[in-house]
């Protein structure tokens, strides 16, 4: 281990602080992060796409992918609102209390799905079956509308819609959300204008990366 933190610290991408004696992120780090991120043609893609749906909401359109047991944001556009959604790239969200992750996972092959949630379920033993039946809830919604809602399950003023996304390059799935507090995305309005209008989205992103914008 120390050689590793050595190393590691020798090229920047670790800090060490003396009198903690404690080792942070560097700069390095941040810059691979950033690498990453851009020559990502999901993200450079859907971006633009996503600018618009966030200033027509008044919400925040997210861009994210599994991390082990969480979601993690890769891009993310907000509205002029005052009120919105503070989250930025690399920030981390629960699997089965938002719809980024329910959405994720509802588009998973039963074999995944499955190992997904036996995972979940072994983390929070004691909420396994609130854990099986949110992600339940979500393969039925997503089977009949095309996307998926939570509504006051991670926080109980967010509400959100979510919408997986498989790219068609092989590249891992991806899930985008559109979310905000309860004033703004109200129920009747997740369900009439905001999951359409996302479906639709994604949708417009998989011509433009199939090189048929249409």
């Amino acid at each position: 281990v120390s050689r590793i933190t050595y190393t590691l610290s020798a090229l920047g991408y670790l800090l060490y602080d003396k009198d903690l004696g404690r080792y942070s992120l560097g700069p390095a780090t941040v810059a691979l992060g950033y690498s990453a991120l851009s020559s990502s043609a999901v993200v450079h893609v859907a971006r633009p796409l996503m600018q618009p749906l966030a200033d027509l909401t008044g919400a925040a359109v997210a861009l994210g992918t599994r991390d082990s047991l969480n979601m993690v944001y890769l891009a993310n556009c907000r509205s002029e609102s005052l009120v919105t959604l503070r989250l930025n790239p690399g920030s981390y969200l629960p699997i089965w209390k938002t719809s980024m992750g329910l959405a994720y996972a509802a588009a998973l092959s039963p074999e995944e799905r499955a190992r997904l949630v036996e995972a979940l379920q072994e983390a929070e033993p004691d909420r396994a079956a609130m854990i099986g039946a949110a992600i339940d809830d979500a393969i039925a919604q997503y089977a009949d509308k095309g996307y998926v809602t939570s509504f006051g399950a991670w926080h109980s003023y967010i509400h959100a819609v979510g919408v997986p996304f498989r790219p068609s390059d092989g590249s891992p799935l991806v899930a985008i959300t559109c979310g905000g507090i309860g004033e703004i995305i109200t129920e009747e309005r997740a369900h009439a204008e905001i999951g359409p209008a996302l479906v639709a989205m994604v949708k417009a992103l998989g011509r433009e990366l199939e090189g048929n914008p249409g």
